[in-house]
Parts: structure tokens; C-alpha cells; sequence
């Protein structure tokens, strides 16, 4: 049995190199966080300062702000750096795609629950249509 060399396993310490970095998270239920990785142990636990939630509604998205937060490892799916670039008055803006617009909070939780009646709604419209054989 061969082990494998230093520079082929890949373990939590490889996060590392992200500490004081700004990441992205997808966590296991599709949220999407954005913060400054402050701490992490071997289980891949991470503390995020300044974490927010990244909300994307259709082509409209929302940061809602979270503060220090920790996240569970055994929810945590993807973490990568977002690169940031500097626009006008020195502040920091990650790369989005040109159509996206920034909205409040408010109107994007109404877009989620209009999101989210519509997909309701296509399914009990599906169950409804059931007794129709398509096939």
C-alpha cells in the first residue's frame, strides 16, 4: 500500500492560505455566503467576519448583511476566493455579471416569495394534470 506524497492530499489546512482573504461558501441548502475567513479547524468549521448573505432573485440580488458567523463544516459544500477589483472611492465590488441590480433587502425577500409561489403553484398545477396520460 502506497501513501500518498505531502503535495497530493488536500485537507482542511489547505484553507490556510484563505485566512484574512475574502470567500464565498454554498452551503448544503443552495445559500450563498461572502465574508473574511477569520478562523477554520480540522473539521472545515469556518468563522466568516463581516458574512453576508448573497440573495439572487432572476437578475436581481441583494447582500443582506449576517455580522461574525460561524458555519457548521458538514454544511459547507464549495469555498473559493472572490476576487474583488477597486472601482471609484476606493471601495472593494466582486465581479457580477453586467444585467445584475443591486435591490434592498425588502424587495428581494418579495421576489423569493413570488419565486417561490410560482414554482408552488407549477407543481399543484402538475398534480392536477396527473390523470392525463402525455406518453
Amino acid at each position: 500500500m502506497s501513501w500518498a506524497g505531502p503535495d497530493e492530499i488536500l485537507l482542511s489546512t489547505s484553507l490556510a492560505g484563505f485566512l484574512d482573504k475574502k470567500l464565498i461558501v454554498l452551503l448544503r441548502d443552495g445559500r450563498k455566503l461572502l465574508g473574511t475567513l477569520c478562523s477554520f479547524d480540522q473539521f472545515a468549521n469556518v468563522v466568516l467576519q463581516g458574512a453576508c448573505e448573497r440573495v439572487i432573485v432572476g437578475e436581481q440580488y441583494c447582500d443582506v448583511p449576517l455580522g461574525l458567523y460561524v458555519i457548521r463544516g458538514e454544511n459547507v459544500v464549495l469555498i473559493g476566493e472572490l476576487i474583488c477589483y477597486c472601482i471609484e472611492q476606493d471601495r472593494e465590488k466582486d465581479e457580477l455579471p453586467a444585467q445584475m441590480t443591486c435591490v434592498s433587502e425588502a424587495e428581494i425577500r418579495k421576489a423569493e416569495k413570488a419565486e417561490r409561489e410560482a414554482r408552488d403553484l407549477k407543481g399543484t398545477m402538475r398534480k392536477r394534470m396527473e390523470f392525463l396520460d402525455f406518453d
